[in-house]
């Protein structure tokens, strides 16, 4: 039993350190009625709704295919490193930066081994990490922490896509770059011994207007619970099991971060401090948070100190570079890569950090520009 509970605390870190937080920040605000405040319902149902079309699209293999069409026949090795690292930076923006890396990294090491080509496994799916990323900041729906701030500062599309879009276009440049010194000019030929297929065309068609419905309701042309309501249903009607495969995880660790950055705002050393040190830089603040305590909290915790959305924006989401930390997906393709056979730990975590670094500096240089 204590060693379930163990291996279940590190499989759910970053949960089990959001509820401590939000317990030790109880001991300071007991709880009271304010507390029905600090939850934002609509968000935490748009996550499980998307969460749960998101697992459908991989049940129904859509992505494996688009990969395999795009994969399949003879292309040069440098141009195939090309294509798995954008495929992740462009699967992001409509499924988040985590599902793209859980669907595409262990599809790079099936590639890869079919070529022989199984050293160039490490600066790809470095590389892979980093896109996902910062291909995830380009749409409200990429990642949580643009969910959350679209829904928190009430944000229209055009003031959105106007901080974003120069920084996915600058990222766009140097992951591609990236890419395409991987490898060298040589050709390849890629064939599937078993192409995949599609696995259920209506149910595939179903998934497409259910992630219809939650982007009207990103934008605000329904409310949050339609949609949420409609995956509930097609779920528990025609795929039950899906239920069991959402990150349960990922929405309790949001109720935690609500609770502690709401109770953290209520205490007035921790406000004026925070509120200090984002008048002073917020885009450095969000940067330098999202490192320690991951994007996903830091833009939860810091909403409540600012009203400076662009920098918060811009941060939290190029504050998804730097350690494995700082964004939630970085953990999981390194957990994909390590279970890999011949995985070298060290000098994944010495080139991730490198290129994490790079592109960090740089897109810190082009938000400075776009702010």
């Amino acid at each position: 039993m204590k060693q379930r509970f163990l291996a279940w605390c590190r499989s759910e870190a970053v949960l089990c350190i959001a509820l401590l937080a939000a317990l030790l920040s109880m001991l300071f605000v007991p709880p009271d009625a304010a507390y029905a405040g600090y939850v934002d319902t609509g968000v935490l149902l748009l996550l499980f709704s998307l969460m749960g079309v998101v697992q459908g699209f991989l049940r129904c293999n859509l992505f494996r295919v688009l990969a395999g069409r795009l994969l399949a026949g003879e292309k040069a090795l440098r141009l195939i490193c090309l294509l798995l690292v954008l495929l992740p930076f462009f699967l992001s923006m409509l499924v988040t930066n985590d599902v793209s890396l859980i669907a595409l990294v262990p599809f790079s090491f099936l590639v890869l081994r079919l070529l022989g080509e199984e050293r160039l496994a490490l600066r790809v799916v470095a590389l892979q990490t980093v896109a996902a990323n910062l291909g995830s900041m380009a749409t409200p729906v990429g990642n949580p922490q643009n969910l959350f701030l679209y829904a928190r500062y009430a944000l229209r599309a055009g003031s959105f896509f106007r901080v974003v879009l120069p920084l996915a276009l600058a990222s766009l440049l140097l992951v591609g770059t990236g890419a395409l010194l991987c490898a060298g000019r040589q050709r390849v030929q890629v064939r599937f011994e078993t192409p995949a297929r599609i696995a259920s065309p209506w149910r595939l068609g179903c998934y497409l207007g259910l992630f219809g419905l939650c982007l009207l309701s990103v934008f605000r042309v329904v409310h949050q619970a339609i949609p949420a309501a409609a995956v509930l249903l097609f779920l528990l009607l025609f795929d039950r099991p899906l239920l069991k495969r959402i990150d349960y995880g990922l929405l309790l660790t949001f109720v935690c971060f609500f609770v502690f950055s709401g109770n953290l705002g209520r205490i007035g050393a921790v406000r004026a401090l925070l509120s200090g040190l984002l008048e002073g830089n917020a885009l450095l603040t969000a940067v330098l948070a999202s490192q320690f305590i991951s994007n996903v909290p830091a833009a939860i915790l810091l909403s409540g100190f600012t009203a400076d959305w662009p920098a918060l924006l811009a941060g939290v989401n190029i504050g998804g570079l730097g350690t494995p930390v700082a964004s939630l997906a970085s953990l999981i393709s390194l957990r994909l890569y390590l279970a890999e056979p011949g995985a070298r730990a060290g000098r994944y975590l010495a080139v991730f950090t490198a290129i994490n670094a790079l592109g960090l500096l740089a897109l810190l240089a082009v938000s400075a520009l776009v702010l």
